[in-house]
């Protein structure tokens, strides 16, 4: 289960998503986003996520979509998965350029190689202890 976006129909796995989605969107240049943010939320730039989820939840259709996200409930899931072909199309004159879209795929690489780097242990607190900086030799 899951809710559509009631402005563009893609599926949000929850309310928190459906919020980041709607205002994420009207950020980066979805007016019909945006507009409808105004409309059913015009507070909406100055509310946390919880509390915009709260407000726009109840205008979203809830519906079964294809395993597109994760169930686990416990939040850990990629933020970085490629984007299916045209997934920004509902953007319109606002949709990413070819070098925006390049620029996005190395961040979502470097943020992978990030996210996989602290699974596999590096950064757990497990490193030697940094004595600090050499001391100059020359005194």
């Amino acid at each position: 289960m899951g809710y559509a976006c009631p402005v563009c129909s893609d599926p949000q796995a929850d309310a928190t998503h459906l919020a980041n989605h709607l205002a994420f969107t009207a950020m980066t240049g979805g007016d019909d986003h945006e507009a409808w943010l105004e409309e059913f939320a015009p507070e909406w730039g100055q509310l946390g996520e919880t509390e915009l989820a709260e407000r726009v939840v109840n205008h979203a259709e809830q519906r079964e979509f294809p395993q597109v996200f994760e169930e686990n409930g416990t939040g850990d899931h990629d933020h970085t998965a490629d984007l299916p072909s045209g997934a920004d199309s509902h953007r319109g004159a606002a949709s990413m350029s070819d070098d925006d879209a390049a620029v996005l795929a190395e961040a979502r690489e470097l943020t992978k190689a990030m996210l996989d780097e602290r699974d596999d242990g590096a950064g757990t607190g497990d490193e030697e202890p940094d004595d600090g900086p050499a001391e100059d030799e020359t005194q």
